[in-house]
């Protein structure tokens, strides 16, 4: 009899634990990843991995091959980026050249998932086009030895054009304290 409650409990645990190893969203591992921040920074509103933005983006959003600021680079998946990967147009260099922010592409002090900003970007396709780029990579200090394939650029808003600036959170203003606006919270919950 103790045998069997003892076998219950150690399946029923077992069971627990499975349903949560696996039921564990991306944005609730360990570090962040690229998805998450690249919708909250530019405000486009996809959903799923990095390499399916692309062809998900077609029929709400403005998509081409020009970098715009505020617009989402959207990476191919390849054999050493499978699930490909979105960053933030940030500064227009030039032509061949931009700065994007974006989160786990570079580990950083022996750390995944950390954010990168104003990082640098180097169009290296034969046609200018875009379609091929070396990024930053933090490790060695210079940009990546490999050239990573790039479907395009997703234009929030909808509508081709420089995508808006988004408004900074009012946490991130200068003077902003804890406490700050509490009265309002207060007051909208009814004390």
């Amino acid at each position: 009899m103790l045998y069997r409650r003892f076998l219950a409990a150690a399946i029923a645990s077992v069971m627990t634990l499975t349903g949560l190893l696996v039921s564990t969203p991306a944005a609730a591992q360990s570090y962040l990843q690229c998805v998450p921040f690249a919708r909250a920074e530019s405000g486009i509103d996809i959903r799923g991995n990095a390499k399916t933005w692309w062809a998900q983006a077609a029929n709400d959003y403005a998509r081409g091959d020009e970098p715009r600021e505020g617009a989402v680079m959207a990476f191919a998946g390849t054999r050493g980026m499978p699930m490909g990967h979105v960053a933030v147009v940030k500064k227009i260099i030039s032509d061949r050249e931009i700065r994007i922010d974006h989160a786990n592409w570079s580990p950083i002090n022996g750390r995944r998932g950390q954010i990168e900003r104003n990082v640098r970007v180097v169009d290296v396709s034969d046609a200018g086009d875009w379609s091929m780029v070396r990024v930053w990579y933090a490790p060695i200090g210079d940009l990546g030895l490999r050239a990573n394939p790039v479907q395009g650029f997703i234009y929030a808003g909808g509508t081709p054009g420089k995508a808006p600036a988004l408004q900074a959170p009012v946490w991130a203003e200068n003077d902003w304290k804890p406490g700050n606006g509490l009265d309002v919270v207060v007051a909208s919950l009814g004390g």
